[in-house]
């Protein structure tokens, strides 16, 4: 079953300024209720995401042969480009129809985290593209770190609870492109799936057909503002709150016959926590209605390993 968009509240992160605590009850709210909110007034500057959009088109009009030089299978998708048809959502039976690339967090020389956090990749036909990305990475990073801040304060927790654990994280931009598909394509653009991180914060397309599952197991159809950015929780945070705050389902159709002619493109950022942080069940998440539901602790970068290999980027 299929639901419209109106009765979703747009929240505002600017409350946050003079209401912290009133943004983060909404903000958790929405999370509860729909498993995912959106948000404007996120800081990201809107000439930022205008130039942003323009240098994603200009990056996947390359030609084939040009953009696979910057694709490394032993890199498991984490930076540069992914061809078309590589992902699969986990336990699905047919490939996503899209291609990314991946845009990850500059380390520091000698930083431990070196060994599983590789440098960017940038495509030197596009001579603006590090500069424009690097400053889109960063504002998706401060506006992330204000929402986790939010979480924190709907949890119980201190406000900066999360801040030391994402420092250096291992969050990644992704550069989404749905190309053109024949009337008859079988399946799907993106199947079904959960999101590995903490939370993801998505500018939305241009192109409809994202839909997210709500906590009454109806899709629901996404069509926020233009420029405002959808939130949803991800399997880190699900696993941390002992499924308070579950991951979001989500998936993107195909457009009806009439329209697959046009490309989609989106651009989500993986807030992850930083490699060596251990995902354990958050106390206050616990009690005799709700026992411990994962015992087990799991390091961040293991819990992203096991993840990468369910999806099809790593082996």
């Amino acid at each position: 079953m299929t639901t419209d968009f109106h009765q979703i509240p747009t929240l505002s992160l600017a409350d946050q300024g003079h209401d912290p605590e009133g943004f983060a009850q909404a903000f958790g709210a929405s999370f509860r209720r729909f498993g995912f909110a959106v948000v404007t007034d996120h800081g990201i500057d809107p000439k930022l995401i205008d130039t942003a959009w323009k240098a994603t088109r200009q990056l996947f009009e390359l030609p084939e042969e040009a953009k696979r030089r910057y694709y490394s299978a032993e890199l498991a998708g984490q930076r540069g480009y992914t061809p078309f048809g590589t992902e699969i959502a986990k336990d699905a039976d047919h490939v996503d129809l899209k291609e990314f690339w991946h845009v990850g967090r500059d380390l520091p020389p000698g930083h431990r985290f070196r060994d599983h956090m590789p440098d960017n990749i940038w495509p030197t036909e596009l001579a603006e593209f590090e500069a424009i990305f690097t400053d889109m990475y960063a504002a998706f990073d401060r506006a992330g770190n204000q929402l986790l801040s939010a979480i924190a304060r709907y949890l119980g927790l201190a406000p900066d609870w999360f801040a030391d654990k994402v420092d250096h994280g291992n969050s990644v931009m992704r550069l989404l492109h749905y190309p053109p598909i024949p009337a008859d394509a079988p399946g799907i653009r993106a199947g079904a799936h959960g999101d590995i991180n903490l939370i993801t914060l998505l500018l939305g397309a241009e192109e409809g057909g994202l839909q997210l599952l709500t906590r009454q197991g109806e899709w629901l159809s996404i069509a926020p503002p233009e420029g405002a950015l959808v939130i949803n929780v991800g399997d880190m945070l699900e696993r941390l709150t002992n499924n308070q705050l579950p991951s979001t389902i989500h998936r993107v159709l195909n457009p009806p016959p009439e329209r697959r002619h046009i490309p989609r493109y989106s651009m989500p950022f993986f807030l992850h926590l930083a490699s060596d942080v251990l995902i354990e069940t958050l106390p206050g998440c616990i009690d005799a209605d709700h026992p411990n539901l994962y015992p087990s602790p799991i390091t961040a970068n293991d819990f992203l390993v096991q993840r990468l290999i369910e999806i099809g980027l790593k082996t």
